[in-house]
Protein backbone atom coordinates (compact mmCIF):
# COMPACT_ATOMS: atom_id res chain seq x y z
CA UNK A 1 0.00 0.00 0.00
CA UNK A 2 1.74 3.28 -0.99
CA UNK A 3 1.45 6.21 1.38
CA UNK A 4 -0.52 9.34 -0.17
CA UNK A 5 1.86 11.31 2.34
CA UNK A 6 5.09 10.64 0.97
CA UNK A 7 6.47 13.61 -1.04
CA UNK A 8 3.86 15.95 0.62
CA UNK A 9 4.18 18.82 2.71
CA UNK A 10 3.33 19.07 6.09
CA UNK A 11 0.63 21.62 5.95
CA UNK A 12 -0.54 19.24 2.90
CA UNK A 13 -1.05 16.42 5.62
CA UNK A 14 -2.74 18.66 7.79
CA UNK A 15 -4.83 20.19 5.24
CA UNK A 16 -5.60 16.46 4.08
CA UNK A 17 -6.34 15.65 7.61
CA UNK A 18 -8.46 18.70 8.32
CA UNK A 19 -6.60 19.85 11.32
CA UNK A 20 -4.34 22.71 9.74
CA UNK A 21 -6.76 25.91 10.77
CA UNK A 22 -6.61 24.20 14.51
CA UNK A 23 -2.80 23.61 14.57
CA UNK A 24 -1.87 26.81 13.23
CA UNK A 25 -3.83 28.20 15.59
CA UNK A 26 -2.45 26.05 18.52
CA UNK A 27 1.25 26.99 16.77
CA UNK A 28 0.14 31.47 16.90
CA UNK A 29 -0.70 30.72 20.99
CA UNK A 30 2.55 28.83 21.73
CA UNK A 31 4.52 31.35 19.61
CA UNK A 32 3.27 34.22 21.85
CA UNK A 33 2.75 32.64 25.04
CA UNK A 34 7.01 31.96 24.82
CA UNK A 35 7.89 35.44 23.23
CA UNK A 36 5.90 36.61 26.85
CA UNK A 37 7.33 34.34 29.00
CA UNK A 38 10.88 35.41 27.25
CA UNK A 39 10.06 39.28 27.58
CA UNK A 40 9.39 38.82 31.09
CA UNK A 41 12.47 37.13 31.86
CA UNK A 42 14.67 39.94 30.43
CA UNK A 43 12.59 42.21 32.16
CA UNK A 44 13.22 40.14 35.62
CA UNK A 45 9.32 40.36 36.21
CA UNK A 46 7.73 37.71 37.92
CA UNK A 47 4.00 36.35 37.30
CA UNK A 48 3.27 37.83 41.01
CA UNK A 49 4.62 40.61 39.54
CA UNK A 50 2.94 40.74 36.29
CA UNK A 51 -0.81 39.74 38.23
CA UNK A 52 0.28 43.14 40.08
CA UNK A 53 0.54 44.90 37.08
CA UNK A 54 -2.20 43.48 35.55
CA UNK A 55 -4.78 44.01 38.53
CA UNK A 56 -5.07 39.81 38.42
CA UNK A 57 -4.48 36.97 40.69
CA UNK A 58 -1.38 34.81 39.90
CA UNK A 59 -3.78 32.56 38.72
CA UNK A 60 -5.07 34.48 35.86
CA UNK A 61 -1.69 35.38 34.72
CA UNK A 62 -0.56 31.53 34.71
CA UNK A 63 -4.43 31.22 32.45
CA UNK A 64 -2.50 33.70 30.45
CA UNK A 65 1.09 32.18 29.57
CA UNK A 66 -1.15 28.65 29.15
CA UNK A 67 -1.19 28.12 25.09
CA UNK A 68 -4.66 25.90 25.53
CA UNK A 69 -6.28 28.59 27.55
CA UNK A 70 -8.21 31.25 25.58
CA UNK A 71 -7.41 34.85 26.21
CA UNK A 72 -8.56 37.87 24.96
CA UNK A 73 -6.68 39.86 22.79
CA UNK A 74 -7.16 43.14 25.21
CA UNK A 75 -5.21 40.83 27.52
CA UNK A 76 -2.44 40.17 25.55
CA UNK A 77 -2.12 43.28 24.73
CA UNK A 78 -2.10 44.82 27.92
CA UNK A 79 0.50 42.29 29.64
CA UNK A 80 2.72 42.90 26.29
CA UNK A 81 3.12 46.48 27.04
CA UNK A 82 4.08 45.64 30.29
CA UNK A 83 6.96 44.22 29.37
CA UNK A 84 7.48 46.77 26.26
CA UNK A 85 6.06 44.92 23.17
CA UNK A 86 3.02 45.55 21.01
CA UNK A 87 0.86 42.54 19.54
CA UNK A 88 0.49 42.25 15.98
CA UNK A 89 -1.90 40.79 13.87
CA UNK A 90 -2.33 40.37 10.16
CA UNK A 91 -4.49 38.99 8.14
CA UNK A 92 -2.91 37.28 4.75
Amino acid sequence: MKNRHIGSSLDDFLKDENIYEETQAQAIKELIVWQLIEAMQQKSMSKTRMASLLKTSRTQVDRLLDPAADVTLSTLQRAAALVGRKVQIELI
